[in-house]
């Protein structure tokens, strides 16, 4: 039986993958779009990125919520200029970049920024530095939903409230912006809301099976696992492209 092009078995694993991600974005504080990106997109390439964008945009308004009381609003207008400036770019290149070669600059851009980080292990969320992330962040969410890792790093030395709150505020604020660019160049209708619609059931379920792993993170360093999670991207996204290349 087939809905919305899927299969019942397709949607099944589409859902699943979302609640992997979503129950680890919830306690480190990214995660949900480079776990379920990569495998969405070998389901059927319709569910990315604007149905996961918008199945996202869900997430981080209550985890936003849930963490208010860590957030540092100071840093908002430098995000937000940063992500003005890198969404237009990607919208702009949506169909004329081969998916190939975006997933090797992605991997490529990953790697060099944790093997930054872990020689420069004093990275600062100062203005400069979150304006610089968001910048790269919303280029690389509005192609491929997959924008965390760039902030991410910028906040490696938080803890894991500052560090769900933060990046919760930003991505709110991004997700939101890349929805609006996706529409205007025509590339999220109400076909890609029917999508999202769906998906957003993997993210309830997994926002309510996350706690035991956000009190996990809470008592230990968020940075490992946030460096752990951008490495496993840039390697979930270079296997996306050979598999696409071989």
């Amino acid at each position: 039986m087939m809905l919305l092009d899927l299969s019942w078995w397709e949607l099944a694993l589409a859902i699943l993958v979302v609640i992997v991600g979503t129950i680890i974005q919830s306690a480190v504080g990214f995660g949900l779009a480079l776990i379920a990106a990569p495998v969405l997109l070998l389901i059927d390439r319709n569910l990315v990125p604007g149905p996961l964008i918008a199945a996202a945009l869900f997430q981080v308004i209550w985890m936003a919520y849930k963490n208010r009381h860590a957030i540092d609003f100071s840093h908002f207008k430098a995000a937000l200029l940063g992500r003005m400036i890198g969404t237009p770019p990607a919208a702009l290149l949506m169909g004329t970049i081969s998916v190939i070669a975006f997933d090797l600059i992605f991997a490529a851009m990953v790697l060099i920024a944790v093997a930054i980080s872990l020689v420069h292990t004093s990275i600062k969320a100062t203005p400069r530095n979150i304006f610089f992330a968001t910048a790269v962040s919303g280029f690389m969410s509005t192609i491929s939903s997959i924008g965390g890792p760039p902030v991410a790093l910028v906040y490696q030395n938080t803890s894991g409230p500052e560090l769900r709150g933060n990046l919760a505020m930003l991505f709110t604020m991004g997700c939101v912006i890349s929805l609006i660019a996706l529409t205007i160049i025509g590339r999220f209708h109400v076909h890609d809301l029917l999508y999202s619609l769906f998906l957003i059931v993997g993210v309830v379920i997994g926002v309510l099976c996350s706690g035991p792993f956000k009190r996990l993170i809470d008592k230990q360093s968020a940075r490992p696992w946030m460096l752990g999670l951008c490495t496993l991207s840039a390697f979930l996204v270079l296997a996306r492209a050979l598999l696409v290349l071989f």
